[in-house]
Order: C-alpha cells, then structure tokens, then sequence
C-alpha cells in the first residue's frame, strides 16, 4: 500500500492544530464532494482521501501512531509488543526506513527491517502478528434506497459478504466491516473492510442532513384559489393543503416526513416542500377574455 501524505492531502502544516484540521478539512469536504462533481472520477478519489486523512488526523491517538510509524501507524501495537517482546531494542521512528513511507507485511525487505529492530534471534524465534492490508469500495445507492434499511451482497476477494445498511446512511459516509481484508501476516488479524457510499441526490428530491426537499407542481387556479395538491414521498402519498394566494417559491415544512437519523429508531428531520406555479399556455378565447376581466378589475 503507499504512503499517503495526510497533511499533505488536507493542505495542512504537520504541527497544525485540531481546529486548523477541522475548518481544512470542511473546506475541501465541501469542493470536491460528489455531490458538487457527479462525472469526476479523480473529485471522487480526492474526496476519499480527504476523509481518510481527517478520520487519522483529527483523532489524537491515530495521529500520534501515524506521526510516528507512517502508513503503518494500524500495526503500531503490533510493532510495540513485538519489540516489547524481545526485551526493548529501538522504536520505530516514522515512515519507512527504505524511503516508502512504512513498509508492507509482504515486502522483501520485511525480514531484514524486523531483525534490525528485535535483532536475529527475533526472525529466528517467535514472529510478530501483523494485521493484514485493508481493502477499500464503494457502494452506490438511490437517494430512496437510502430511506431504508438495506441488505446487499458484497463479493470481496471472491467471497461473498452479507451486510445490512442502517436506514439514514449518508452520501460519502464510510463503514467498517472488520475481519473483512486481507489475511494477517504470520496467525495475526485480517485488515479490514472500508465501504464509502455514494448516494446522489435526485432531480426532485435534495437531502440536506435529514432533511428531505422536494418540488412540485399546482397550477395557477389552485395557487389563486386555493385547495389541495397531493405529493409521492418516500414514506406514502400526502395530502397538502394549498392556501389561497400562494406565490410560486412558497415553502412549507412537514414535521417529521424527512430522511429517517442514521441508527436512531423513529427519529426523522422534516421535508420541505418547495410550490412552483405552473401558468397557463394556449388560451382559448373564453380564457383568455376572462383574463382581460380580471385584468380590467384590478
């Protein structure tokens, strides 16, 4: 796996605070989600490694281990009860002692590094576990799929995987399914698996938190006159109604009738619903004369 620069990647100074992080990490979250780049594969790749590089840095004791041992700041316990184990030698310090930012369990310069730090009767005698490399992919799902709760099935590393996504799941979000990588190297654990789901929001309908906000149409003698208008949300068919003299762009809000909160059982924002006015086209005669009436009566 190479080495990802996190400070780097976030545009960030390697002694930048918690809050330098955070505001850095918005900013970028908000330019190149997929939501503002829905053709651009690299926005979409920039976007998963901004996440990434927030989930370490912006956790102390993640930052303090990739501070410290680099891409492979997850082995960081592994590496200290190994050298623990043979009774101290020296720390590893940072990176990758080949130049490569941290090395992999699989590297032909693995053996020579770990006799080096626990000395040769270390390769000869007990062998440290190491975790093994953690597998990334992306789920697509529809904004109504997201609504609720999902069961798919993966196919990772030729095995299928059995998940249930949470109702509530946002766009970009990211899950763990552990155990669910690569094998561990010598009896130790396997990586892990990470999902990011991409959920695009829909020509009439727009997510915003767990707020749901969709568009619909009434026409000019409802808008004028009043009287109901029902609309398809993901929950059912509602009943809205409409008041006399609504002006196109009025928007009201339905309590309760937005995305359900992530593992929150019956928790929901609110929908808002946005009237656009649809005017008349192709008069007949009659219509167009009682216009002029009312015209002439203003």
């Amino acid at each position: 796996m190479a080495f990802i620069d996190y400070y780097q990647v976030l545009g960030v100074d390697k002694n930048a605070d918690a809050e330098t992080i955070k505001k850095a990490y918005r900013k970028l979250a908000r330019k190149h989600h997929p939501d503002l780049n829905p053709n651009d594969k690299e926005a979409h790749k920039k976007f998963q490694q901004i996440n990434e590089a927030n989930e370490v840095l912006s956790d102390p004791e993640k930052r303090k281990k990739y501070d410290q041992y680099g891409k492979d700041w997850q082995h960081a316990e592994q590496f200290e009860q190994a050298r623990q184990s043979q009774g101290g030698g020296r720390a590893y310090q940072g990176g990758d002692p080949f130049g490569g930012g941290g090395f992999d369990a699989d590297d032909e310069a693995f053996s020579s590094f770990f006799n080096s730090m626990f000395g040769e009767q270390a390769g000869r005698g007990r062998q440290a576990k190491f975790k093994g490399q953690d597998f990334n992919a992306e789920l697509r799902l529809s904004l109504r799929d997201a609504y609720t709760t999902q069961q798919q099935t993966l196919t990772v590393n030729g095995k299928n995987v059995r998940i249930t996504i949470p109702a509530g799941v946002e766009n970009g979000q990211v899950i763990k399914l552990k155990g669910y990588g690569a094998p561990g190297r010598n009896g130790g654990p396997a990586g892990d698996l990470y999902i990011t789901f991409n959920i695009p929001n829909e020509p009439n309908m727009k997510r915003a938190g767990n707020d749901l906000y969709m568009n619909t149409d009434i026409d000019l003698y409802t808008a004028v006159l009043g009287g109901e208008a029902t609309i398809d949300t993901y929950s059912g068919k509602l009943k809205l109604k409409i008041t006399a003299g609504t002006q196109n762009g009025t928007q009201v809000r339905l309590k309760g009738k937005g995305f359900p909160v992530y593992k929150k059982e019956g928790q929901f924002g609110d929908l808002y619903v946005i009237f656009n006015v649809l005017l008349p086209v192709q008069l007949s005669e009659k219509q167009k004369e009682l216009f002029s009436q009312l015209a002439a009566l203003k």
